[in-house]
């Protein structure tokens, strides 16, 4: 860690809080367990203004070694930048503790790479500086995914790349069923395809809506693509997202087991080979790929047609608050590297992402044709504490979460679901 201590005061937001924040579905392709190294060294005034020293990066990546694409790239920056870069990975609920700690304590260190939701409750709490003191151009990053980082007005770091939720299908299974995709355009026609594929003796669709923030995140392109908002949970428009997934599991075209399945398990019960579709996300296309059939991805459709608001996942690189400025410049270098030009490309290449930019996501698609759906799946993607939400948001998931649970087990009506999820969320936001 730098030795510095942080010049800004960290405000009282606990732990609590921020754990809440920092266990948002894990959407990015980190695994589990976390490296157990950490400190770092401390350097001279004299040493960084000759371009030298150590330079700390934190991230949620504790599955990429010393000899992985992306630690050889924090290595490049480094040298670019004329220093020593010594990064330790995290799982990221043990990111996001350590973060706060960190620059309660004056130890932050110098690049901080975190879960999208976890930006705005750092920023609340004074941990990071601003791209706008830090010099960092955004111009060129799409507004709905800079968005995740932005709070009361300031943005507060650069997307590495982004993530989200779209439908992959079965082909065979919906040959058998006599359904043709091309006509799967909204939810009356999903609907009408799951009624064949039943019909047809197979299974329709499996997803996760199990009592967490993975629940929350799956369940939002319906919520979203309703037409509903985050602030009332029990709009007539949020009530019919709850109502279809509970009217298919009512009819059989999902399994009960979603109510307990995370999107690892969901994603398991699709390469089984029966069921026609899977809502699931970017970094199962490898393991698509092993599934043994034919399968193909559409965006997640809007209530009445088009592409429904996906959450968007995925981090952001950011630059926390320092005693000692004259370090910023060097931090605002190594992020430059990380996220602009071919680096981005190969980041986002290593990290099974989309690129924050059109330009990048461009040369994507002319690598790979499979992830033109993925690009549009992005850009229609919404930040989950945009809006101005910010720490709200997590006040607001669980309540959401909790009404989904009980209307696909049968104990409230969406309805009713709904009215106490949004009397849960007014209370706790208050």
């Amino acid at each position: 860690m730098s030795s510095a201590a942080g010049s800004r005061r960290v405000v009282g937001v606990g732990l609590v809080v921020l754990a809440a924040a920092g266990n948002m579905a894990a959407c990015s392709s980190s695994g589990s367990g976390g490296d157990s190294g950490g400190g770092g060294g401390s350097t001279s005034s004299a040493n960084q203004a000759a371009g030298g020293g150590t330079y700390t990066i934190w991230d949620p990546y504790p599955q990429y070694d010393g000899g992985s694409p992306w630690v050889k790239l924090l290595e490049t920056c480094g040298t670019q930048a004329g220093v020593k870069v010594e990064r330790t990975g995290y799982d990221t609920s043990d990111l996001t503790n350590k973060a706060l700690l960190a620059a309660q304590q004056g130890n932050s260190p110098d690049v901080l790479i975190v879960d999208n939701p976890v930006v705005s409750t750092l920023a609340e709490a004074g941990v990071l500086t601003t791209t706008e003191e830090n010099k960092l151009d955004v111009s060129s990053v799409a507004p709905n995914l800079l968005a995740a980082g932005q709070s009361g007005g300031k943005t507060y770091g650069i997307p590495i790349g982004a993530n989200t939720l779209a439908l992959y299908y079965n082909k065979d299974v919906l040959k058998k069923a006599g359904v043709d995709i091309a006509a799967v355009k909204d939810w009356t026609s999903l609907t009408a395809a799951l009624e064949k594929v039943k019909a047809a003796g197979k299974k329709g669709i499996t997803f996760s809506a199990i009592g967490t923030e993975e629940g929350s995140f799956q369940f939002l392109p319906w919520f979203w693509g309703s037409g509903a908002n985050l602030t009332t949970l029990d709009s007539p428009e949020g009530v019919s997202a709850v109502a279809l997934w509970s009217d298919w599991l009512k009819k059989g075209y999902a399994p009960n087991s979603v109510i307990n399945n995370t999107q690892t398990t969901s994603w398991q019960e699709f390469v089984g080979g029966d069921y026609a579709f899977a809502e699931n996300g970017t970094w199962q296309l490898a393991n698509a790929d092993k599934a043994g059939f034919a399968y193909g991805i559409i965006p997640v459709p809007a209530k009445d047609g088009g592409t429904a608001p996906a959450p968007t996942g995925g981090e952001f690189v950011s630059v926390p608050v320092q005693s000692d400025t004259g370090r910023y410049p060097t931090s605002q270098k190594l992020v430059t590297c990380l996220t602009s030009g071919d680096n981005s490309l190969t980041t986002t290449t290593t990290l099974s992402y989309i690129a924050p930019t059109e330009q990048v996501q461009a040369r994507q698609i002319e690598q790979n044709a499979q992830l033109k759906v993925w690009v549009e799946a992005v850009k229609a993607a919404k930040g989950r504490t945009s809006d101005d939400l910010g720490t709200k948001y997590p006040k607001i998931s669980e309540p959401m979460w909790g009404a989904v649970q009980a209307a696909l087990s049968g104990s409230k009506s969406p309805q009713e679901a709904m009215t106490a999820a949004q009397s849960a969320a007014t209370s706790a936001i208050q």
